[in-house]
């Protein structure tokens, strides 16, 4: 049976109209498409709107930064601002027939490629080959160059006539997570852009704006917790309150749900685990592990997270005197946060929490060959919590007790038959204390 051309036609485009009607994640629905949208690159945006305005624009550009940071969104919309019909003051019309190609991703003048998988010399010829016919639409064919670290140093070296003296009508974009990577002779060729970080609170204002215009209620307090997890990355952000979205359907997002989804442990958690720490309650610090563990948690996240959140009460409790601004400020956090933090850990002294990293940070080192971290955690918890135990000392050589000091705290190097039979003396008494 032969089809006609037609009817193939016309039959692709519902399967591409159905296919479309699918859910499209947040982070590719919100990409921002002009200028204005994009958050937290204010000088980066002003300076190429403003060449894009004068037409001044760089034959060649290198966007460096962590990811999520949105190098190559930057790099689409500059390239719609470059070809536009009808620019505004330097933004792209998002109208146009020009704009609407590239939004689809459909253009023959924005070719986007992959340098992790395309990074031979071979695929560098094919652009030089290209480069020769002019640009079927607008007035420049626009090469965006995504992860160009993973190029090969062959590849790298063909492109560096072309990249000095390309064609009137043709411009590179380089986006990077791994500047240092990208050869000398490359970064004299471009104009460089880093992209920083996001922070937290302008990815949490940035995202209940988001949320509104979906319809999706959010607690100001958790959008705060998806960005801190996010650090710094507006994609990680989004596709965290994707997840908790799909989930909890037609619910409103809270902090307690994106712990959950996220297997975090939460400020709350980790300011009674150290309240049972200083109060030496062996078994309710246990308890708690025990049940960070038992909803899904992992080791090393636990681990992390407790880390984070002895550095933000270190500063909080420093430099969160008075009104707290400067602590903020550090911190990246609210105010009324910072003296949240402080509150909960006002039983404890800046050496004792300088102690608490260090062991901590000791016990992460340890994980990376361990067979069972969560041993290695439960024995850092029994050390914090015995009578003896007192981080402090590991923090100031001059609090070292005297040889005449009776040491009873358990040493860091145990003895494995030691540890078991602790281990079981607790998991019994946890067992009674349940019951």
């Amino acid at each position: 049976m032969v089809i006609s051309q037609k009817f193939w036609y016309n039959q692709k485009q519902t399967e591409d109209e159905g296919r479309n009607a699918l859910y499209t994640a947040l982070y590719r629905k919100l990409r921002p498409r002009r200028f204005a949208d994009i958050v937290g690159q204010e000088p980066i945006v002003r300076t190429l709107r403003n060449q894009v305005r004068a037409q001044k624009t760089s034959h060649a550009y290198l966007f460096c930064g962590t990811r999520g940071t949105g190098k190559t969104t930057t790099a689409l919309v500059l390239a719609k601002a470059i070809n536009c019909e009808n620019p505004n003051e330097g933004e792209p019309c998002d109208t146009c027939e020009i704009c609407a190609i590239v939004n689809k991703g459909t253009g023959f003048n924005v070719i986007e490629m992959d340098a992790a998988s395309n990074n031979s010399v071979d695929n560098i010829r094919d652009i030089i080959e290209e480069i020769k016919y002019p640009p079927a639409m607008g007035r420049y064919k626009i090469y965006i160059i995504d992860e160009a670290h993973m190029l090969s140093s062959g590849a790298f070296n063909a492109l560096l006539k072309t990249l000095e003296e390309p064609p009137d009508n043709v411009i590179f974009i380089l986006a990077t997570t791994e500047a240092q990577k990208i050869p000398a002779t490359i970064h004299s060729r471009c104009q460089r852009f880093d992209f920083k970080r996001l922070a937290s609170e302008v990815m949490a204002q940035a995202l209940l704006g988001y949320l509104a215009e979906e319809n999706i209620a959010c607690a100001p307090e958790a959008a705060r917790y998806a960005a801190l997890l996010a650090d710094g990355s507006m994609r990680d952000m989004l596709s965290i309150i994707d997840q908790c979205a799909a989930f909890y359907m037609d619910e409103e997002i809270t902090l307690e749900k994106i712990v959950d989804i996220t297997g975090g442990a939460g400020t709350d958690r980790l300011i009674s685990l150290f309240a049972a720490i200083s109060e030496k309650n062996t078994i309710e610090a246990l308890k708690i592990v025990d049940d960070l563990l038992r909803n899904g948690r992992d080791v090393k996240q636990i681990l992390s997270e407790i880390l984070s959140f002895l550095r933000d009460s270190l500063i909080a409790l420093t430099a969160g005197a008075g009104s707290g601004l400067e602590a903020a400020r550090i911190l990246d956090m609210s105010v009324e946060n910072v003296d949240k933090l402080r509150q909960g850990v006002k039983n404890l002294t800046p050496l004792q929490i300088t102690g608490y990293i260090t062991l901590f940070s000791d016990v992460v080192s340890k994980t990376r060959y361990a067979g069972n971290p969560r041993i290695l955690f439960e024995v850092a918890m029994v050390n914090l919590t015995v009578p003896s135990g007192n981080p402090e000392s590991a923090a100031d050589p001059q609090l070292q007790p005297t040889p005449a000091t009776p040491q009873t705290a358990i040493p860091v190097d145990i003895n494995t038959e030691d540890v078991s039979i602790i281990m079981d003396n607790i998991q019994s008494q946890l067992k009674r204390s349940r019951t």
